[in-house]
């Protein structure tokens, strides 16, 4: 198998890389095994050093960093630089706070004592997809490894660049060999990887069809997972919103990456009261983004990453708007080179259409009107998804109680979906299980170990 970098912008091929041999893969797997036996021995403090050294190496590669991440999936540069930005703050978070989060807990027993602790696994096997290709990756790896496990990374067949590179971040910084390696392997060996007794445990970030196989094969290893799959996030618009903010922040939250993000807003429920008057502001936002070349620092909206999901996209609109959506914004593809997509708004969506019950993986977006808030929960509910949602009223208790009844991982009020290292993120249905990120991502890859001490009182 054979990976290539393409520039998403112009179609063009940047590079090529061929897959990982079996026996170097077998030497990966080996390294990754003796170096865990090392570094869960290693103190915090050097752990940390470490780690916060990753931070500034990141901080001071920025602009390298970024541009790489522009060219191999087309993230406006500006929005490249944030996401490596995030990254270093994980690094910083986890080194200032990961002693902590797993420091032992007493517990009362019948022994003489008796506390709870935090041990690592061990090898832990990430499968990485390419729309946040440094992020996805070290929001996962900055609590593995100060946990004390190591890592193997197997990104996105179409960010071969950004897999080396971050690899090459980790060594920079110091740590010792073995416990950060990236793979270069196609999906087609993941269960392999999973079934090999060398590895501990599996996280996967992607598509809904790739957690079930994972966890099928985790699940004949009986090895832990934790799965982040898609979502079709709400964007819920109550009668007493701010219009005018809830509107701009809409059209950033839905075309933000180019609207290739599982926590992107994408079912935009707006009861009926103040339909009217949102469509019009929010389609005035979403017209005057600015599309065009990546590396142009003005540009808020950049290609999609592949062909394939600009034809995805393309073929979602046209079906909903073959039964009865109407397009207000956008709706076709761009002509000349690259993989541009215009911005979309498709109004008179119903529920079953096709852009309402499938994740859109682009700047498209769907209003739904409805009549009240009841109408609102039940229409943001009826989803096989579950991953965050945005809730727009002026009542911050109302507010409150209605995040209650809304089925996902997260409810953000009057504000866009977003991770952040100190709040946990993750979902329920079929959006996946467990969570990164806060003190409960970094307790999902350790053995929550009892420790009892006699004799009995």
């Amino acid at each position: 198998m054979t990976f290539l970098s393409t520039n998403p912008a112009t179609g063009e091929t940047l590079a090529s890389f061929e897959e990982t041999p079996d026996a170097d893969v077998e030497r990966a797997l080996d390294r990754a095994r003796e170096a865990f036996a090392r570094w869960r021995r290693v103190p915090w403090a050097e752990r940390a050093q470490r780690m916060r050294a990753a931070a500034a190496y990141l901080r001071a590669h920025k602009e390298e960093l970024a541009r790489l991440i522009t060219l191999e999936m087309g993230k406006p540069i500006v929005q490249a630089e944030a996401e490596i930005e995030k990254c270093a703050w994980a690094c910083d978070y986890y080194a200032e706070n990961a002693e902590a989060f797993l420091a032992d807990i007493p517990k009362e027993s019948s022994g003489r004592a008796a506390y709870v602790a935090f041990r690592p696994l061990g090898p832990v096997l990430a499968i990485m997809p390419w729309n946040f290709p440094f992020w996805q990756v070290f929001r996962f790896a900055a609590p593995a490894l100060m946990a004390g496990n190591v890592g193997l990374l197997k990104h996105a067949s179409n960010v071969p660049q950004c897999s080396l590179a971050i690899e090459r971040v980790f060594r920079e910084a110091g740590f010792p060999e073995g416990v950060f390696q990236s793979l270069l392997v196609g999906g087609s060996r993941a269960s392999r990887l999973i079934a090999d007794p060398r590895v501990a445990a599996v996280t996967l970030t992607g598509s809904e069809a790739a957690g079930r196989q994972v966890a099928a094969a985790a699940g004949q290893a009986l090895k832990k997972t934790v799965l982040e799959l898609g979502g079709s996030d709400p964007f819920i618009v109550l009668e007493d919103a701010d219009l005018d903010l809830a509107a701009r922040t809409g059209a950033w939250a839905r075309n933000q990456n180019t609207g290739q993000s599982c926590i992107a807003a994408k079912r935009f429920i707006v009861v009926e009261a103040v339909a009217d008057a949102f469509e019009e502001k929010f389609c005035e936002a979403v017209a005057e983004l600015r599309v065009g070349d990546p590396m142009n620092r003005e540009t808020q909206v950049g290609p999609l990453a592949r062909e394939d999901l600009v034809e995805a996209l393309d073929r979602q609109v046209r079906a909903s708007v073959e039964a009865g959506a109407r397009v207000a914004v956008g709706g076709e593809r761009m002509p000349g080179r690259g993989f541009f997509y215009r911005p979309t708004v498709l109004l008179n969506v119903k529920p079953d259409m096709v852009v309402a019950c499938e994740e859109t993986f682009g700047p498209a977006a769907a209003v739904i009107r409805v009549r009240d808030e009841a109408e609102a929960v039940a229409v943001a509910n009826a989803t096989s998804y579950g991953l965050g949602a945005s809730l727009w009223t002026s009542d911050e208790a109302r507010g409150r109680r209605l995040a209650g009844e809304i089925e996902s991982g997260s409810v953000f009020i009057n504000g866009m979906v977003a991770s952040d290292p100190r709040l946990p993120f993750g979902g329920v249905k079929n959006s996946g299980y467990g969570r990164e990120l806060s003190e409960f991502g970094i307790r999902e890859f350790v053995n929550i170990q009892t420790v009892w001490v006699g004799p009995a009182q």
